[in-house]
Parts: C-alpha cells; structure tokens; sequence
C-alpha cells in the first residue's frame, strides 16, 4: 500500500519540477523580448548573444509543450483553442526565421556564416517586429493557463474584489498608452516594412524606450487574454442554444 504513495508523490514532484522549468523559460522569454527590440541600444554582441538565449528558450519551451503537437489534430477544437492555434501556428515560422536570419546577418558570434545580407536585413526587421506582436499576443491567449501553473506551484491566493478591480483598471491603463507607444514607435510601419529602417533615439534614457515596449506587450496581451474571454462566451452561449 505505501509504494503507490510514494510513486504518487514522485509524480507530482516531477510534474512541479517541469512546471517550475516551464515557467522561467516562459518568464525568460518575456524579459528578453523587450531588450532584443532594443537592438542598437544595448549593443550587437549582446544582443546576439540575447538571441541565442531567446532561441534556446524557445526550444525548451516547445519541448515542455510537445503534447501540443501530439494532440493537434485531436479533440474538440472550441473557439478559443482556434484563436490559440492559429496565432501557434503563425508566431513558430516568425521565431524560426529569426536565428537563420540573424545568422545571416551577424558581425560577432557567427561572422562569416553570412549570405545575402539585404536579405536577411529585411527578414529580421519582419520578424522581429511581428514576433514582438505574436509573443505579447500568446502572453495574453495563455495567461490563465499561466497562472494556473503557478498556483500550482506556489498555491493559490485570492484576491478580492476590490484588488481585482484595481489590477484590472491598472492593466488596462497601461494597455491603452500602449496604443499612443506603438504608433509612436512605428511598430506598425516596421510590421509591414513601410520603414525598413527603425530608428532609436540614443539621447533619449533608455528606461522610456522599455516602457513603451512592455506598454505595447501590455496592449497585445490585453488584446489576446479577452479574445479568448470573448471567445469562451461565445462557445458557452452556442451551447446553450
């Protein structure tokens, strides 16, 4: 009778300890998205080297998630699992693209791997800026799953209503100079290579230049978190008719 116990406990002790991984790949990735886009401000060794530790994340943040690939064509597929799919879907090409483009491009750590540096100027600037969207955007089509992990791991605290309230009236806050961030930064014209060309004020203190980063990262997970919201309505009230 004890050694199911303690293969039970074992169990859950390995499933905290992936949890535990889980969670700093996915709280590493978030840190270093908003300094990878500060390219020229921090330097370009660093930011290679950001890179490749961003890339290495990603890995492991595919490897701890291969069940997603495993059931991809089972189950019911709900409206939220779509939106969650799909925005999977379209961000794996973008982070992929990001090191053979880098690569391409490097002065540092892979000089004389190059190819056609315009090229791969110009497919990094794609990619870069749509990865920021599509990261900021899967924050906030997971952030449940996000903090149910992390109950998990550190057990539930309830927060009341007026603290709830509070935190949301903050978030949306942000989300919404978030807006006024992206159009002054030109992310959408870098998006879309309108400007091929991204400009960084270097007079500017470089803590401006991160607020507005986190406030647009803020704006697109704000924008995912109630899209699945919405969505999960939506499928409730199908259901009900």
């Amino acid at each position: 009778m004890g050694l199911p116990k303690m293969t039970d406990k074992k169990e859950v002790y390995l499933k905290k300890r992936k949890q535990a991984v889980h969670m700093l790949a996915d709280v590493g990735m978030a840190v270093l998205l908003p300094l990878l886009m500060a390219y020229s401000l921090i330097g370009e060794a660093v930011h290679e080297w950001m890179g490749i530790f961003m890339f290495l994340l990603f890995i492991l943040h595919h490897v701890l998630n291969f069940s997603w690939y495993r059931n991809l064509f089972r189950g019911h597929y709900s409206a939220s699992r779509i939106l969650r799919t799909i925005a999977d879907l379209f961000l794996i090409p973008v982070m992929l693209a990001l090191p053979v483009s880098g690569i391409m491009m490097s002065r540092h750590i892979f000089s004389g791997l190059g190819g056609s540096l315009s090229f791969a100027r110009t497919s990094h600037l794609f990619a870069s800026y749509w990865g920021f969207v599509l990261m900021s955007l899967h924050i906030g089509l997971h952030w449940r799953m996000a903090v149910g992990m992390a109950g998990n791991l550190w057990g539930r605290r309830k927060m009341g209503r007026g603290g709830i309230l509070l935190l949301r009236v903050v978030v949306i806050f942000i989300a919404l100079y978030g807006v006024y961030a992206f159009v002054r930064r030109q992310i959408g014209s870098y998006m879309f290579l309108q400007n091929q060309f991204v400009f960084f004020d270097f007079g500017e203190p470089r803590i401006f230049f991160f607020m507005d980063y986190l406030a647009v990262m803020c704006l697109f997970a704000v924008c995912g978190y109630y899209a699945v919201g919405g969505a999960a309505l939506l499928e409730k009230r199908r259901k009900r008719t």
